[in-house]
């Protein structure tokens, strides 16, 4: 069966089972006696295990099989959660995230059979019942079939052409058998499932005949059991097994056929068809010379299982929805074809009212496109509570991580962009932000370590914070780092501000950490954080305070696709300013300019901010004279502040932007390019670079 069609389905519902394993075992940790705790990890091991099975992941599913083997004990209050359990089991989900990220890389699950933690699960169950099932199941197979029962046989009726294929498997010494499957009653698509059944036992030999018919069981016009006569060179229990592997089948009966070929050669002749009956347990054998399959009819009642209801989401690839971001891009694009072109003279008509619903209609469709790219930053920073965790025991400190905002969305793909940086920082708190335990008591400090990951949004930007109560960045050590490393010369370090040094942390190889760990140092990474936050047009700064902890704030625009934009001129040259960066919008006179150390300043209601003169950023030739006054378009960056003068205002106007090609990326006050309605190309200016 080529299950290779349903691999991208099992990797996502994987990372979403493993996740609940990670998130819930975390709760057990704290609370070994919540029970919807241990029913949700249950589950989750449960579904594992029949997709891994179904799928053909047989390590993977052998280590899930032994979890769930142990909670279905523990929800029995047959075991008791130990915190070496809980060990056990995230060391369980390590090496089944191990398998997942091998199967996503190779499509194969690897060769690592974890055959210590298989163990380590047995002796947990073996804590007095261990052989509990086989028990059962043996009393169940040794059981004699009373009278009472012989009414719950279901008949198979099979031809003079079943008889010869049952003659030829006798006179090869194979055995024919008789299997009932009972399916569990919470079963959704039981026609899928009969199927893997078929399939498992197809490997193994050949069915005869069902009941139902086949074409009936496909059309799922069947109950919740089904039987079979079938031939096969392999023992009952391995075929019972093969059954039990695939999931949501709640059982499966099978018992030996005994076949008598003389009186069956009677029978042939009054009648060309037999019945063979079927019983609730295996029977020992009889003398009779049909006894076969194991299961009761059930009663022609469907019992009254609730269906869950089915999820109101539906899985897109990305690609799928960059196609059609670029779609509404060029949409877009033909909307401000139209608008500047009603905007010539003498073609002002009745068609402008029709641009105008064009307007409304791409707005709008550009706005649901947006939502349906947004997704909750929770997919990335859920798995963080783990790690720290993790990092708790690697580097033996008491530390808590706090998250809120989870919930804040994101673009897509920087979503799927911040996850690295954020774990950078998070590893940075945890390994050279917090102090150890005992240094924590003699500065009067908790002994458990607090770190936070807050997100929220701030108008068109989604701002992130990782934050530690630690010991905060030591100014005077990054300043004798950098001055040792010749980073900076004694002159510069005289002169530089605490931020400016701090700063330092972000050049690439910076550390302050006394060693290397594999963990971090604060400043191992940092280099990558930032370029990686700027490369999805944010930016990222810090603060902190010796002692008492830092604070590491990143800011992201919501998308990186279409913004609105306010549209100037410098010189006869077109530009485009973010909306989301401008604060107002000022006309200074000449009078108005100060000095402060040779710069241009302005001093705005009590804020002295700097002045950017664009033209000569761009070196471009302006279009004003010195005497005029100064249009100045005042911008933000974090708690910056700075005046970009230009010479027009041409409007605030919705813009796709475009990457510029990696020849031109080293203008780094360009972060693209945009198309305008008169098929003009206007550049697009980074103010996080100009300030």
């Amino acid at each position: 069966m080529d299950v290779s069609q349903y691999l991208e389905i099992f990797l996502d519902e994987s990372k979403e089972h493993l996740q609940t394993l990670s998130d819930q075992l975390m709760i057990l940790e704290q609370e070994p006696e919540n029970m919807d705790t241990i029913n949700e990890i249950f589950r989750a091991a449960h579904s594992l295990k029949g997709m891994a099975g179904t799928m053909g992941y047989k390590r993977m599913q052998a280590l899930t099989h032994e979890m769930e083997n142990v909670f279905s004990e523990v929800r029995n209050n047959t075991i008791k959660v130990q915190d070496s359990m809980v060990d056990t089991l995230f060391q369980c989900l390590d090496a089944l995230e191990e398998y997942v990220d091998n199967i996503q890389n190779t499509t194969e699950e690897g060769s690592n059979d974890n055959e210590h933690l298989v163990k380590s699960l047995k002796r947990i169950l073996s804590g007095g019942e261990e052989d509990k099932e086989s028990a059962d199941s043996a009393s169940a197979a040794n059981a004699s079939v009373s009278e009472g029962d012989k009414e719950k046989w279901r008949t198979i009726k099979i031809g003079s052409a079943e008889h010869t294929v049952i003659k030829a498997a006798k006179a090869q010494g194979k055995n024919v058998l008789g299997i009932t499957v009972i399916v569990q009653e919470s079963c959704i698509l039981k026609a899928a499932r009969a199927f893997l059944v078929f399939k498992a036992l197809e490997e193994l030999g050949e069915i005869i005949v069902s009941v139902p018919s086949a074409q009936d069981i496909e059309d799922e016009k069947f109950e919740y059991d089904f039987s079979m006569l079938f031939v096969t060179d392999s023992s009952a229990d391995k075929v019972a097994d093969a059954v039990k592997n695939v999931s949501e089948i709640k059982d499966a009966f099978v018992a030996a056929f005994e076949y008598s070929e003389e009186k069956e050669e009677e029978k042939e002749e009054e009648n060309s068809q037999t019945s063979v009956q079927a019983s609730e347990q295996k029977p020992a054998k009889e003398k009779s010379s049909e006894t076969a399959v194991a299961a009761p009819k059930q009663e022609n009642k469907k019992p009254a299982v609730s269906k869950p209801v089915v999820n109101r989401t539906v899985r897109v690839d990305i690609e799928k929805l960059d196609v059609l971001m670029n779609l509404v891009s060029e949409l877009i694009i033909a909307k401000n074809s139209l608008v500047a072109a009603s905007n010539t003279e003498g073609t002002r008509t009745a068609a402008s009212e029709h641009i105008e619903y064009l307007e409304s209609v791409t707005t709008n469709l550009h706005e649901s496109v947006m939502k349906v790219r947004m997704v909750p930053i929770e997919s990335v920073v859920v798995k963080f509570p783990k790690m720290i965790r993790d990092l708790s025991k690697k580097l033996n400190k008491k530390m808590q991580l706090f998250m809120s905002g989870e919930e804040t969305e994101l673009d897509r793909t920087v979503v799927d962009e911040i996850g690295d940086p954020l774990m950078h920082l998070l590893r940075n708190s945890a390994d050279h932000g917090l102090e150890s335990a005992e240094t924590r008591i003699q500065r009067g400090k908790p002994e458990v370590g607090s770190i936070y990951l807050d997100a929220y949004q701030d108008g068109n930007n989604v701002v992130i914070e990782v934050r530690d109560d630690g010991n905060g960045i030591d100014v005077e050590a990054v300043k004798e780092k950098a001055l040792s490393k010749g980073s900076i010369t004694p002159e510069q370090a005289e002169n530089m501000s605490d931020k400016d040094i701090i700063d330092l942390l972000f050049k690439p190889s910076f550390s302050t950490a006394k060693q290397v760990s594999d963990i971090s140092g604060r400043g191992v990474g940092l280099d990558v954080v930032k370029s990686k936050i700027e490369s999805l047009s944010g930016e990222v700064e810090v603060k902190t305070k010796l002692g008492e902890g830092s604070t590491f704030i990143i800011r992201l625009p919501l998308t990186l696709a279409i913004i609105q934009a306010l549209m100037v001129e410098v010189g006869h040259e077109k530009y485009a300013i973010s909306l989301g960066t401008i604060q107002t919008i000022e006309d200074i006179t000449p009078e108005e300019i100060k000095y402060v150390q040779a710069k241009e300043v302005i001093n705005l209601r009590g804020t002295v901010i700097p002045l950017i003169r664009l033209n000569e950023v761009l070196d471009i030739e302006s279009s004003k004279s010195p005497e005029e006054s100064l249009i100045v378009v005042i911008v933000k960056k974090g708690d910056k502040l700075a005046g970009l003068v230009v010479d027009e205002l041409m409007g605030q106007q919705e813009i796709v932007i475009k990457s510029l090609s990696k020849y031109v990326n080293k203008c780094k006050i360009i972060s693209g390019a945009t198309i305008l309605g008169d098929g003009e190309i206007a550049l697009i200016l980074d103010t996080n670079a100009l300030i």
